[in-house]
């Protein structure tokens, strides 16, 4: 779908559009299915659309197939989506061109530091060490740059979060001047799910609690980039037994698609949605038409991490 199409779409103030923008690490698991699901029923139950994006930005971290595995689980489990899957590594022109302009407004500047040389500088934030601002003023003699950083507005950024309420972060000292461009040459997520969200013309972000400290970061992004700002709702991340998040690193277990119909009501349960036990009879797409009829985000636990059916509590 053209550029064009979607700022089209974003003029129209009634119109809601959701996503979920998966990373191709590994196959679909409970977790992942949950973020799906959460931002599926949020998008339908408003009437909107729903967009798949796969974020493919990190290649050493990718598993050949895992995009297309995503996609077979999605179809599996019923999932229907609007308009062309988008690949975020199809679009780094854009992210390029975003850079350029923030460089030449004086709001991004390159930095030479290592990793280890912040963490011996720096105090703890959010997110990690908080960046001293060590090359904010230019880069020392006989350094050579690594990385690019956005220059942070030292003020409180505010939002309400559908399930945790109003959120005020100052990103500057909470996070510092996050980079925008890794040493690597790859892109940060930071930039790209700012921007691909405003190309999609998305209004409404619905993921993992994991990403509720990076919303004021994005946000701080979109009023530098002169971007709209979607609302956000963050769901609990689902944890093993011991307290990690479901992922490849985490030996989550992939999603068994012959199980789909007790998977969706067990998705549906955690998050706090009452499904009643005969939809396990049913195919996967009339629990999802169950699901939307009766979305109720006030029923969502107001949780950071929640333990996945049949982990320790």
């Amino acid at each position: 779908m053209a550029a064009s199409t979607d700022s089209a779409r974003a003029r129209d103030r009634n119109r809601v559009c959701g996503r979920f923008a998966p990373s191709p690490t590994g196959p679909q698991h409970f977790g992942s299915l949950v973020a799906a699901l959460a931002s599926y029923l949020d998008a339908r139950h408003r009437g909107g659309e729903w967009l798949v994006r796969i974020e493919d930005l990190d290649p050493p971290r990718e598993t050949p197939g895992a995009s297309a595995d995503i996609l077979r689980a999605l179809e599996g489990f019923g999932f229907e989506w609007d308009r062309a899957v988008r690949y975020q590594s199809r679009e780094l022109g854009r992210y390029a061109a975003a850079l350029e302009r923030l460089s030449a407004a004086g709001a991004a500047y390159p930095c030479a530091c290592s990793r280890r040389e912040i963490a011996d500088s720096a105090i703890q934030g959010v997110d990690g060490p908080v960046y001293p601002g060590t090359c904010r003023a230019g880069i020392p003699g006989g350094r050579a740059p690594r990385a690019w950083r956005i220059r942070a507005i030292d003020a409180p950024i505010a939002f309400d979060d559908g399930v945790f309420g109003p959120i005020t972060q100052n990103v500057a000292a909470a996070v510092g001047d996050f980079v925008l461009k890794r040493a690597d040459g790859l892109f940060a997520y930071q930039l790209a799910v700012v921007l691909d969200d405003a190309d999609q013309a998305i209004t409404h972000v619905v993921r993992g609690a994991d990403l509720l400290d990076s919303t004021a970061r994005q946000i701080m992004l979109q009023r530098i980039l002169g971007l709209a700002t979607p609302s956000y709702l963050h769901v609990p991340v689902a944890v093993n037994d011991v307290g990690d998040k479901l992922s490849k690193q985490s030996l989550a277990a992939a999603l068994d698609i012959r199980a789909a119909q007790p998977t969706l009501i067990a998705a549906l349960r955690f998050l706090g949605q009452n499904a009643p036990p005969d939809l396990r009879a049913e195919p996967p797409r009339e629990i999802l038409r169950w699901a939307i009829r009766h979305w109720n985000t006030r029923a969502i636990p107001r949780r950071r991490t929640l333990a996945a059916p049949g982990q320790a509590q």
